[in-house]
C-alpha cells in the first residue's frame, strides 16, 4: 500500500511530475494518491525531498519448501490413450526425481482407467495417483484443475510438469493459480539447480531470440508445461511395478456453465506431424494452396507428414494443425524436409531438433540453409517431383 504523511507533505508537486499514470494530485496543500491509478513503481518517493511518500509493501508468505516432496506428471489421457508428450515428461520426471532422492507421480484424471496403470510404470513412474470420476471422463477445465488442485494440496509435490497441449494449455494455469505458485510455459529445458534445489525451467522468449531461465525460488510446488518432441522417452519395460493411490474428488459445487457436447477429429487422411519420423514441410515459396499436392503426394511416397510455416497457414493453404513452429508444432522427426521456407526464427524453433534436415529455397541466402544438414538450392516445382519419382522408384524395387 502506498500512503502520504501528512506531517511532512508540504504540497510542493514534485510527485505529481513524478508520476507517469497521473495518480498524484494537489488538494488542499496536500499530495492526494488515486489508489486505482497507482502502480505502486516508487517514482514518487524516490522524488520526494520531504520522504513524505511511504509505500508498504506486504511481506511474501512463507512456506516450508521441505515439505513439498516429489516430482508428479500430469498423464493426459483422451478415450483411454495416453498422450505421447506424457512418455517424455515421464523420462525426464525420473531424471529429476533420481537428482532430488524422491519419487516419480504419474497423476490420472478421467473415467475407467485400471487398464492405464501398467503403461505408466512401464515408462518409469514409481507411484500412479488417479482420480477415477466420471465427472472426468471428458475433458472440462473446471473439472479437471479442482481435482489437480485438491490432490496437489494434500500431497504436496515439489514439481508439477504437464505437456503443452490444449488440454495442459487450457487448465494448467488455473491450477497454478489457486495454487498461488508460478507457472513456466512450453520449457524446451528442465534441470535441478544442485545448490538451491530449485527447478532451473528454460524457454525460448523474444521469438526464440533468446534462452530464457526461470526459478521458483519462494513458491512450491514449481509447475512448467512442455511440448511434445522435446525430451526423450525411457525405453518401456514392463516389468516395472509400482504404487497406485486412488483419490476421490467431490465436484458437487461446482458450477460450471460448459457442457461437452462432442469431439470432432480432424478429416483428413495425412499423418499427424508430430507423431511422424519423416515431415515435409511447405511455406510462402508454394505460392498458393493447391501445390501443397506436391508435398502430399512426396509425403504419402515417404511414410510421412506434411507440416506448414505459419505464412502458409495464415495464407489459408493447409489448416493449423499442420503449423510448425513456436505458435504451432513442435516436431522431432529424423527427417524434415523444408520446402520453400526461408527459415523464420519462429519456425526454426519449432523443427531444429529434427535429426536430418534438408532445405529446398531458391535464395541461396535463406536462414533456412544454416541449419539444413544438406540445402538444395533451387526451384521447388522442378526439385520437388523429380524427388518424388526417385523415392517412388526405389520403393517399387
Amino acid at each position: 500500500m502506498i500512503e502520504i504523511i501528512d506531517q511532512k507533505c508540504i504540497g510542493c508537486g514534485l510527485c505529481t511530475r513524478a508520476c507517469a499514470y497521473g495518480a498524484i494530485s494537489i488538494q488542499a496543500k496536500l499530495a492526494v494518491i488515486d489508489e486505482d491509478k497507482c502502480t505502486l513503481c516508487g517514482a514518487c518517493v524516490e522524488t520526494c525531498p520531504f520522504e513524505a511518500i511511504l509505500i508498504r509493501k506486504q511481506a511474501a508468505e512463507q512456506i516450508d519448501k521441505e515439505q513439498y516432496k516429489g516430482v508428479w506428471v500430469f498423464a493426459e489421457q483422451r478415450d483411454g490413450v495416453i498422450a505421447p508428450v506424457v512418455f517424455e515428461l515421464l523420462g525426464k520426471g525420473k531424471e529429476l526425481a533420481e537428482q532430488m532422492n524422491s519419487a516419480l507421480t504419474a497423476v490420472l484424471l478421467g473415467s475407467n482407467l485400471e487398464n492405464l496403470y501398467p503403461e505408466l510404470f512401464a515408462f518409469g513412474a514409481d507411484q500412479v495417483i488417479a482420480v477415477d470420476n466420471p465427472a472426468l471422463e471428458h475433458f472440462l477445465d473446471l473439472n479437471y484443475a479442482r481435482a489437480l488442485t485438491e490432490i496437489a494440496r494434500k500431497h504436496k509435490p515439489a514439481i508439477i510438469l504437464a505437456g503443452a497441449t490444449v488440454t495442459g494449455r487450457s487448465f494448467i494455469p488455473r491450477v497454478a493459480v489457486q495454487l498461488h505458485t508460478g507457472l513456466t510455459a512450453d520449457c524446451t529445458g528442465l534441470e535441478i539447480d544442485p545448490e538451491t534445489g530449485n527447478l532451473l525451467q528454460t524457454r525460448p522468449a523474444f521469438g526464440g531470440n533468446i534462452m530464457a531461465t526461470i526459478i521458483t525460488p519462494n513458491h512450491r510446488p514449481q509447475m512448467a508445461t512442455v511440448r511434445h518432441k522435446v525430451m526423450d522417452a525411457l525405453p518401456r519395460d514392463d516389468s516395472r511395478k509400482g504404487e497406485i493411490i486412488k483419490e476421490q474428488i467431490d465436484f458437487s459445487d461446482l458450477e460450471d456453465k460448459s457442457f461437452w457436447l462432442g469431439f470432432e477429429k480432424e478429416k483428413t487422411t495425412l499423418v499427424n506431424i508430430t507423431e511422424a519420423n519423416i515431415i515435409v514441410s511447405g511455406g510462402r515459396g508454394l505460392k498458393e494452396a493447391k501445390n501443397f499436392a506436391l508435398l502430399e503426394e512426396l509425403a504419402e511416397a515417404l511414410g510421412g507428414a506434411v507440416g506448414a510455416s505459419r505464412a502458409a497457414v495464415d495464407a489459408e493453404w493447409i489448416p493449423y494443425s499442420h503449423q510448425v513452429g513456436q505458435t504451432g508444432k513442435t516436431v522431432k522427426p529424423k527427417i524434415y524436409i523444408a520446402v520453400g521456407i526461408s527459415g523464420a526464427i519462429q519456425h526454426l524453433a519449432g523443427m531444429s531438433s529434427s535429426d536430418y534436415i534438408i532445405a529446398i529455397n531458391k535464395d541461396p541466402d535463406a536462414p533456412i540453409f544454416k541449419v539444413a544438414d544438406l540445402g538444395i538450392v533451387g526451384d521447388l516445382f522442378e526439385i520437388v517431383p523429380l524427388i518424388t519419382k526417385k523415392v517412388k522408384e526405389i520403393r517399387q524395387k
